[in-house]
């Protein structure tokens, strides 16, 4: 019997699926979205969090051969640099880090699912460099070519640009619906067609 497929979401506190209390979530519990998308792919796949609270894409680089090049997966799904961008590292620098990933993933014979990262709200002069990275994303993808799941503009006001209040409590991280609409990205967009 063949194993399900392996998926690793692997990033930052976006990957943890991290939420400031609220009154309908006063603890705070977390709600990653692989929880989500384990939902929808079924026994048919496996989905692994690997996250951590505050990572840098730096951090990520170092952590891969551990945490997730080790377990075999098939596929990687990459979701870093807010952390990075908020101290002041400039988009190219962090797309070198996230290069990094990408190319050992696929070294490793897994297929490295790039996410773009989600706009902000408060912090208006936080969204252009996002903008930046998300777009380096988005081309470092097609050229490859690799999935890649366009999560700023699926969670920003259209019109604002920034992070919609339906899918973030506290500006930054994701709500449970915006988790939600992440994986749904996934599955729609990534792994619904694959055969299993």
């Amino acid at each position: 019997m063949t194993r399900p497929l392996r998926i690793i979401a692997f990033g930052d506190s976006l990957t943890v699926g991290y939420q400031s209390p609220t009154a309908e979530n006063p603890d705070g519990a977390a709600t990653p979205y692989g929880r989500f998308l384990q939902e929808r792919l079924g026994e048919s796949a496996e989905v692994l969090i690997r996250g951590l609270n505050g990572e840098l894409t730096g951090e990520m680089a170092l952590r891969l051969g551990t945490d997730v090049l080790p377990l075999r997966p098939d596929y990687v799904i990459v979701l870093g640099g807010t952390n990075d961008l908020g101290w002041g590292a400039r988009p190219p620098d962090v797309m070198r880090n996230l290069v990094t990933i990408y190319e050992r993933v696929r070294g490793a014979g897994g297929r490295p699912v790039a996410v773009t990262i989600p706009s902000i709200l408060g912090f208006d002069d936080g969204i252009p460099p996002r903008q930046t990275l998300n777009r380096l994303i988005l081309e470092y993808s097609r050229t490859k070519p690799q999935p890649a799941v366009d999560l700023f503009t699926a969670t920003a006001e259209p019109e604002t640009l920034r992070l919609a209040g339906a899918y973030s409590n506290d500006g930054l991280h994701l709500s449970t619906e915006g988790y939600r609409v992440l994986a749904g990205l996934l599955y729609e967009e990534v792994f619904s067609g694959i055969p299993r």
